[in-house]
């Protein structure tokens, strides 16, 4: 194998790292005991841009984001919103020195963001699919 080829093999193997990563297969999620059975994408666009944060059952909703590493977040926020990161960063910005709502709590993992839903009546949060167990009740998908 050359020097040529092994490098482009290598590159080979990164991209397709990468793009599993990318189409990660993303799902909010809600305690499975809450009551809710389901969520519109304009609902959950609504809780997660602080535009309101009531649940269909009354309650308020408490969402939580997915820490900045590992590109769960900006995969949600493209699927949800068509809004990168920095986008999302920079609303925030803006609202919260209005004084108007604050952003979503942060975690500092995926499984931080299990025990802050199951922990919280009106917890809202979104993993990868195979990280919701039945604990959760997925209420909205972004897959086909």
């Amino acid at each position: 194998m050359t020097e040529l080829s092994r490098h482009l093999s290598i590159l080979g193997l990164l991209a397709l790292l990468c793009w599993g990563d990318v189409l990660a297969d993303v799902v909010v999620v809600v305690d499975a005991k809450s009551g809710v059975e389901r969520l519109s994408q304009e609902e959950v666009i609504n809780i997660f841009l602080g535009r309101y944060r009531k649940l269909p059952t009354g309650i308020t909703a408490l969402p939580i984001d997915q820490p900045l590493a590992g590109g769960l977040r900006a995969e949600f926020y493209r699927k949800l919103a068509d809004k990168d990161v920095s986008e999302i960063n920079a609303y925030w910005a803006r609202l919260y020195f209005s004084g108007k709502t604050r952003p979503p709590l942060q975690a500092n993992s995926a499984s931080e963001v299990l025990a802050h839903v199951l922990g919280n009546p009106g917890g809202v949060g979104y993993l990868e699919r195979s990280q919701a167990d039945a604990r959760v009740r997925i209420v909205l998908s972004f897959s086909p």
